[in-house]
């Protein structure tokens, strides 16, 4: 295993994510911010935060697998949402609930960061990740 995943003891705690992560391996691979969109740039879960995290997901999935890689060999993954507020924290939590178990996410999930922007390069774009991985 290349990601050893914890929370060490005095960190605040419960969190959906580890606070740690840990990498042994050799090869980084590093996922560009990947949006709801599909492989023919068709706009997907216009206006639906849950959705959008979902599909930005599902394509950073496929863009891991592209290099050898899936969500067990991430060690950092960084969200951009737009026009956050706390309130929206339970549809985002929602997307990422949607395809956990589709994509084999671990739970807790890697250390993460949220951020939040007035804006992406797009107005319907509500949500970017990006993802780091470690590999043998």
């Amino acid at each position: 295993m290349t990601v050893q995943l914890l929370t060490p003891e005095g960190m605040f705690q419960p969190v959906p994510y580890h606070h740690v992560a840990i990498g042994t391996g050799t090869r980084q691979v590093h996922v560009a911010g990947q949006i709801a969109r599909d492989a023919e740039a068709n706009h997907i879960a216009t206006g639906d935060l849950t959705g959008q995290v979902a599909q930005s997901l599902r394509n950073t999935a496929l863009g891991l697998a592209g290099a050898g890689a899936s969500f067990s060999d991430v060690v950092r993954l960084r969200f951009f949402v737009t026009n956050w507020s706390p309130e929206k924290m339970d549809d985002f939590m929602a997307g990422i609930e949607r395809v956990a178990d589709e994509l084999g996410m671990p739970r807790p999930l890697p250390p993460l960061s949220l951020i939040g922007i007035d804006y992406l390069f797009e107005p319907d774009v509500l949500v970017e990740v990006e993802a780091f991985a470690v590999l043998d």
